[in-house]
């Protein structure tokens, strides 16, 4: 659907209400809708939100970006919210195995064969950063399950384009982006609650949001820190 200017991807499913989202980093809207709804009363609707289409793209338009990372020595790369620099250690052919060496002061160091190429050494630094991160959570988790009274199911680490975690209530089961580890702890902190509380409330409504004021009295602000 194209309306004042703007393209909007319409997906009709077996859904019961309408779903729009605006996606970072180029402000590309999204529909959900019911197979039952016609295209007039879903032209009407998208019309009616318009102004919050273009307030959110533009906040995507103001937002600072990292330049796409080429995995080469003095290279800026984060990790729990701090700068470090990326240097590239070259191992023998058929030496020894690929790794990476955190000295948690200035540098990460990568150590990879001359020959590995541009993704494989992203594969490397990614799953690192995953591996990182699961034991982070490992510590977080427990610790807000108590607190909240409740037992998440499994617990996935993925690559997520639009979304710092989720929550599937139905099966209890959670999954958290993998460049959470990139973020600061209080970060993956609030994204951990904020998913645990969808366990007791699987909508973001008055109750989800009381119950984010009672045990996180600050995350509307640790929010916008992360998503900056």
């Amino acid at each position: 659907m194209r309306i004042s200017g703007i393209e909007v991807e319409l997906v009709q499913k077996d859904i019961k209400n309408l779903h729009l989202a605006v996606y970072p980093p180029d402000g590309r809207v999204r529909l959900a809708a019911p197979l039952n709804v016609n295209e007039k009363t879903l032209e009407l609707y998208v019309i009616s939100k318009l102004p919050w289409i273009r307030r959110q793209q533009r906040k995507f338009e103001g937002m600072d970006r990292q330049t796409e990372r080429q995995y080469v020595s003095r290279e800026s790369h984060f990790f729990l919210g701090r700068r470090y620099i990326l240097k590239i250690h070259d191992i023998e052919q058929g030496n020894a195995a690929s790794k990476i060496f955190f000295d948690r002061k200035k540098y990460i160091n990568l150590y990879v064969q001359r020959s590995a190429s541009q993704e494989e050494k992203a594969k490397l630094v990614r799953e690192w950063y995953r591996a990182e991160l699961k034991t982070i959570l490992l510590e977080l988790i427990p610790k807000w399950e108590s607190t909240l009274g409740v037992k998440a199911n499994k617990i996935r680490i993925q690559t997520m384009r639009t979304k710092w975690g989720s929550c599937n209530t139905d099966n209890e089961n959670l999954t958290f982006n993998v460049e959470l580890a990139k973020k600061s702890m209080v970060c993956i902190e609030y994204v951990v609650v904020h998913e645990l509380i969808h366990l007791l409330e699987r909508n973001h409504n008055d109750r989800f949001r009381a119950c984010m004021d009672k045990y996180m009295p600050r995350w509307e602000h640790i929010r916008e820190e992360l998503n900056r």
